[in-house]
């Protein structure tokens, strides 16, 4: 359960970007709307990273969710910002998925 607790908060970290990302292009109510979302989302990640730090390793934990923050934010970028999909990026973007997976193995 905790794992999913994590996930989660992992996908909560990525919305908070996405809130970023969305709040940089706008001003007035808006900016404000999406930076309330943006800090809703932050506050929930936490938490939820809190719970799930319970029972599962701090090291192991803060990796997978911040690796699930970076992973995301990434694609968020590539997909809806159109920002640059380049062959590196994957690259990287890969080598960390198979470092993040290969700590949840070893926990």
């Amino acid at each position: 359960m905790n794992w999913i607790i994590l996930i989660l908060a992992g996908l909560c970290e990525v919305t908070f970007t996405y809130c970023l990302g969305r709040a940089k292009g706008v001003s007035g109510t808006e900016w404000w709307t999406w930076m309330a979302a943006f800090a809703a989302f932050y506050v929930l990640s936490a938490i939820l990273l809190a719970k799930a730090t319970q029972t599962l390793p701090l090291g192991t934990a803060y990796t997978v969710w911040t690796g699930i923050g970076a992973v995301g934010a990434v694609l968020v970028g590539i997909v809806i910002f159109k920002e640059p999909a380049t062959f590196w990026r994957f690259f990287f973007l890969a080598t960390l998925i198979a470092s993040i997976m290969g700590l949840k193995t070893l926990s």
